[in-house]
């Protein structure tokens, strides 16, 4: 009996000094650090709801609903969950070919938003542009839906319709597209020209696979046709692979000079990319010009060689999509798409620009141009600052801001009224500009570049809307007849000779193209170039160089 006492003895002082030992070890601790008491928490919250709550609820969904709400907490529209089922349709789009309206989309503000519309794509096509909130899909409110599970409903086979429901900011009235999915075939460079003796022109509409090898081609035949200078246009341009983006710089850095860099917490995602082989041009002045819908590739190009001193960047500011993004599987055939670094220049700005938490109004997105985009205002107020190696100041904070800042041509107030009254009918307004360009064309058979729609012609068009069902009351129609007139003018130049035609028709009103041209001047070199701008170079910069200070 006496061992017996002392074993029960020396049990009930264990269980006393684990019981006290835990209470004492866990005194000024908070319980929220405590990763065991929280997981356990929230195990109980689920089997109490599970087994009490008024209405039958599935274990699943708790656990998916608990999934979506710390994404969402997350704040960020480039990380989700993906089950299983759209993980699979993901592998599916991106190991084949498929077709689509050609939308660049991301989630802002609670909405699947456009940020491009790509040149020459059904979208673009149908009106659709930057700044469209997708609200409905085939009749089904998009309000819950991911940007993949919009991608997923958009997509289908060429030739086949789908229904979409836009917002558009400062329309009160959604705006209704019946958009034919195609084949989105585009490539990187369009085409490139002269503009004049000695200035030529290359248009990068995305960073596709070959961008560099396209971009070099074009360089290389301007080259031979007497190019001195170099307008290098990323307006609009999405985005697309990191190493075409890193090739495209590399034309114009030295072997060494830093493009981007990544900045990551988990361990390989902090990486520094380099230019691999000597610049294959590298004198030649170059003007990059960017706007609100240059995005992520485009934007490590201009941003390396503002910081390098080896382009000037001219329009207003890009994007700011600065972050990567990384795949990990999960159990039971799901992924998580995770942003697990960001993207930063080589002067170690954040490309990333802050996302907005609410649907930006008018005063925030800016003014609408004659040509139908957003335009964002310039606010560069405690904006951090960064140095050059020439000296010069590069204002961070996301995006890359401009070293000179250039509206494009804006409309007046009235026309800005008016504008959003025709594009309540934005659908069937730009399906009647398509086919009246095409009428046009065939009664105007000897067409010069440097044509012009006359206002009988513009009057013969707001009929042919009325027998299109698109009601613009004609005061109306008369304010925004400016807005009318250029996009008449481009869809039949582009129906008539494609990209470069549009171009060429367009170019004298491009207020941005004009101020980069008196930029390069007569006698175009690097260090002219930026004293134009006044930001002369204190010391000489040819293409950046490993020892630039930029590492």
């Amino acid at each position: 009996m006496r061992v017996s006492r002392s074993v029960l003895g020396s049990t009930a002082v264990l269980v006393i000094a684990v019981i006290t030992g835990g209470w004492f070890l866990q005194r000024g601790v908070r319980q929220e650090q405590n990763l065991y008491i929280q997981v356990r928490l929230f195990q109980e919250v689920v089997d109490r709801v599970v087994s009490s709550y008024v209405d039958p609820v599935e274990r699943k969904d708790l656990y998916g609903s608990a999934i979506d709400g710390l994404i969402e907490d997350l704040g960020d529209p480039n990380t989700s969950f993906m089950p299983a089922s759209e993980w699979d349709n993901l592998r599916i789009r991106t190991e084949g070919e498929y077709d689509g309206l050609g939308l660049e989309i991301v989630q802002r503000g609670g909405w699947v938003t456009v940020v491009t519309a790509m040149p020459g794509s059904p979208g673009t096509r149908a009106g659709i542009r930057a700044g469209d909130q997708i609200i409905e899909v085939n009749g089904e409110s998009a309000e819950e839906w991911d940007s993949d599970a919009v991608a997923d409903a958009l997509r289908g086979p060429g030739g086949t319709t789908v229904n979409v429901t836009m917002r558009r900011p400062g329309v009160e009235t959604p705006i209704a597209f019946e958009v034919t999915r195609g084949t989105i075939e585009i490539h990187s460079v369009p085409f490139a020209v002269m503009l004049d003796d000695k200035i030529g022109y290359v248009p990068l509409q995305a960073v596709n696979e070959g961008a560099g090898t396209e971009v070099r081609l074009a360089l290389d035949s301007l080259l031979a046709e007497g190019m001195e200078g170099l307008i290098f246009d990323v307006r609009g341009n999405p985005g697309g692979l990191l190493d075409e983006g890193i090739a495209i710089t590399g034309l114009f850095l030295d072997e060494g000079a830093t493009i981007v860099e990544t900045r990551g917490r988990a361990a390989g995602q902090s990486e520094t990319f380099r230019s691999g082989s000597r610049a294959v041009f590298p004198d030649i002045p170059v003007v990059v010009l960017v706007n609100g819908t240059s995005a992520s590739a485009s934007e490590i190009i201009a941003g390396a060689l503002q910081d390098h001193d080896r382009a000037l960047v001219v329009g207003t500011p890009s994007y700011g999509k600065g972050s990567v993004q990384s795949l990990y599987p999960l159990t039971g055939g799901s992924a998580l798409r995770l942003t697990t670094a960001r993207w930063y220049t080589p002067a170690g700005r954040s490309i990333q620009k802050p996302d907005r938490d609410h649907t930006p109004d008018l005063a925030e997105m800016g003014v609408l141009s004659v040509y139908g985009g957003m335009v964002e205002r310039q606010d560069t107020v405690g904006l951090p600052e960064f140095t050059t190696p020439a000296g010069r100041t590069v204002l961070g904070g996301g995006g890359i801001h401009p070293d000179v800042f250039v509206y494009p041509d804006t409309l007046t107030v009235s026309e800005h009224s008016a504008v959003y009254e025709v594009y309540r009918s934005a659908g069937r307004l730009f399906l009647a500009l398509f086919d009246y360009s095409v009428l046009y064309l065939r009664e105007h058979t000897d067409l010069s570049t440097d044509f012009a729609v006359s206002d009988e012609e513009l009057r013969s068009f707001h009929v042919a809307l009325s027998e299109r069902e698109v009601e613009v009351d004609r005061r109306v129609f008369r304010q925004a007849h400016r807005f009318i007139r250029n996009q008449l003018e481009r869809e039949i130049a582009l129906q008539a000779w494609g990209a470069e035609g549009e171009f060429q028709r367009v170019r004298g009103n491009d207020l941005q193209l004009q101020r980069a041209l008196e930029l390069m001047g007569s006698d175009p070199t690097v260090e002219n170039l930026f004293r134009r701008a006044g930001q002369p170079l204190l010391e000489p910069v040819a293409s950046g160089s490993p020892g630039d200070g930029l590492q």
